[in-house]
């Protein structure tokens, strides 16, 4: 059984009555304060693995290159265990501080997929763990995706947790060609052993995957290896909208997770209960809710113009405070063609960047979208956040505060250009070549959130950039002002610099 009691947060693990075998440090940020009525006692789940057999690798939507070529390694775990459902035990506020309790446990197993560096003096104390997506119906990485050369390069380890049902076993909106079935569909000799009882159990399986992130499991550690000092969540799209459930209701009783990052959520949380895929429906979550302000741990939310708009999460904009930062991306939509097309294969060479500035490489992505998806940088400011959100937990330097995007009622600002006005600013709305948004797109399944991107005439550059070196000394300038706004790392916007000597103006 594991413990963890607010204000010395203690961690104790109990292989019988009374023996005591472990302690654990607890970080800076954890220890600031209490948040909650208490802390439940969470069943330690038990591991297995690595996982082999099948189709020899693990079945997840994530990056495609051998990770071997990175110095990091690729494996796949098992973890079962009793896992808890939570209903609330008062009605859920607007202001985010949700009290619950549970109601019933059930058996599951299910997988976590691991990266690490293979030289653990290469490992920065940092372990990252990602709710992954399902909402094509079946479990995909999109914030490794987004992130990982800036996760590779800090020396980070990574963990992705099949949480759901729909991961496991199928269910939910599955993209033409796809497999059916999930996991267990897909690969039946390999998850053939898997069982999910039901995404009212997520939080708790969520939950006891941070228990083995920290060593904590029975049987196998996967990180054994690993001086593991900091574990922080994250979650993007429908996992951001469980992860503002779990952030409000069952962090406060569970407190495993350092920090959160929650990036492209709606404006409210996930259900508690029953759920079919991404779960959302639920008529007890009020509308509008905001991230508690009560947290002894910080959380940083990564919103794009599609979430505030399609998705309505203006709803539930928060000021800033001394443990919440909210980032808002000017020219950014949900998902764009870094997601859909580059991140599978990026290793941080400079060829995605300019895949993203060139006008002329503008398209409809991978799902042949009816105008040119977004080109936006959300990636790099994805990148940043969970650099700065590591320092944040590390040492308690907050990440920058960002401008909120102007909006008038419901709709966003744009200047003369159609550019947003105000939110975080980069050389693609201050230097643009096109307009990018996170509005509406059309075509096939999903295009809707793949934001725009329309592409300058030539009489437009040649106005605002009358010469190549007028628009290399402007994009340097936004680039580096970018950089020390906290907005950019370093080693993005070199590459994007270096596009921005490369590509063709007219």
């Amino acid at each position: 059984m594991i413990r963890r009691s607010f204000g010395t947060l203690l961690v104790i693990t109990v292989a019988g009555a009374g023996s005591l075998l472990a302690l654990s440090v607890p970080t800076a940020a954890a220890s600031a304060g209490a948040q909650a009525d208490g802390v439940q006692d969470t069943n330690a789940p038990t591991v297995t693995g690595p996982a082999k057999g099948g189709q020899g690798i693990p079945s997840i939507l994530s990056t495609n290159f051998d990770l071997a070529d990175v110095g990091y390694t690729n494996e796949e775990y098992f973890i079962e265990g009793e896992a808890s459902a939570y209903e609330e035990a008062a009605p859920l506020r607007a202001d985010g501080k949700w009290k619950v309790h549970e109601v019933s446990t059930a058996p599951y197993k299910t997988r976590v997929v691991v990266y690490r560096p293979a030289d653990p003096a290469d490992f920065n104390g940092t372990l990252f763990v990602e709710w992954l997506n399902v909402t094509a119906g079946f479990d995909t990485s999109p914030d490794w995706m987004a992130a990982h050369n800036a996760l590779i390069r800090s020396g980070a380890a990574f963990m992705g947790v099949s949480a759901q049902a729909a991961g496991v076993q199928g269910g939910g909106a599955v993209l033409e060609g796809a497999t059916e079935g999930g996991l267990k569909g897909g690969d039946p000799e390999r998850y053939g052993s898997l069982s999910h009882p039901g995404d009212e159990y997520s939080y708790d399986i969520f939950t006891q995957a941070g228990l083995v992130a920290t060593g904590d499991g029975d049987g196998v550690n996967p990180f054994a290896e690993l001086d593991v000092k900091r574990v922080i969540a994250m979650g993007e799209s429908q996992s951001a909208f469980r992860m503002t459930t779990y952030v409000n209701a069952v962090h406060p009783i569970a407190e495993v997770y350092d920090g959160f990052l929650v990036h492209s959520r709606g404006s409210s949380g996930a259900s508690l209960g029953k759920s079919d895929g991404a779960g959302n429906d639920d008529a007890s979550m009020p509308d509008g809710a905001r991230i508690r302000n009560d947290l002894a741990v910080p959380v940083l939310e990564v919103q794009t113009e599609t979430d505030l708009t399609l998705l309505e999460s203006l709803a539930a904009r928060q000021p800033d405070t001394k443990r919440f930062r909210l980032w808002e991306i000017a020219g950014s939509a949900h998902a764009d063609k870094y997601t859909g097309t580059l991140a599978a294969n990026d290793l941080g060479d400079g060829s995605a960047e300019l895949s993203l500035l060139d006008p002329k490489q503008a398209d409809g992505g991978v799902l042949r979208c009816s105008t040119a998806v977004n080109t936006g940088p959300t990636f790099a400011i994805v990148s940043a956040a969970t650099q700065r959100l590591d320092k944040w937990v590390r040492d308690g330097t907050p990440p920058s505060k960002a401008a909120r995007l102007e909006t008038n009622g419901d709709e966003i600002v744009r200047d003369e250009h159609g550019n947003a006005e105000g939110g975080i600013r980069s050389p693609q709305v201050d230097v643009p070549l096109a307009t990018t948004t996170g509005d509406r797109n059309s075509g096939g399944s999903f295009c809707g959130l793949f934001g725009t991107t329309a592409v300058f005439d030539a009489a437009t550059v040649a106005s605002l950039y009358p010469t190549r070196d007028d628009y290399v000394r402007q994009f340097d300038k936004s680039a580096d002002a970018t950089v020390d706004a906290g907005f950019w790392l370093e080693p993005n916007a070199e590459n994007f610099k270096t596009a921005a000597r490369q590509i063709s103006l007219g």
